[in-house]
């Protein structure tokens, strides 16, 4: 689904990511880690994806900066996040964006 944003200025997380081959709870500490963020004030959504051999990319949206530094700083997130980077993914990358505009186009389908 595509998110429901609010009318532009708001931010995007974007986080790519190379999963490894261990699983170890990886699904439900995914789901764990939604539910929380939906929980965080400032939290708008997210959409996400995942292909065949493991690169994902993940945006979260949120009102404002420190929305998102609050949750970067939320402490089961932060572990959760580490042992994202130790086990979970070969590599990953975030990055930050502010959305000044958004368009909403038909497609043919």
């Amino acid at each position: 689904m595509f998110l429901n944003a609010p009318a532009p200025p708001y931010y995007a997380v974007i986080f790519t990511s190379q999963r490894t081959d261990i699983d170890d709870g990886y699904g439900q500490a995914a789901a764990h880690m939604v539910d929380l963020a939906s929980q965080q004030p400032g939290y708008l959504g997210i959409e996400s994806a995942r292909d065949a051999q493991g690169l994902g990319i993940t945006v979260s949206y949120w009102q404002n900066e420190a929305a998102i530094l609050a949750w970067k700083h939320h402490a089961e997130h932060a572990a959760i996040r580490d042992k994202g980077r130790a086990r979970w993914y070969q590599a990953c990358i975030t990055r930050v964006a502010k959305v000044e505009r958004a368009y909403i186009s038909p497609c043919a389908g």
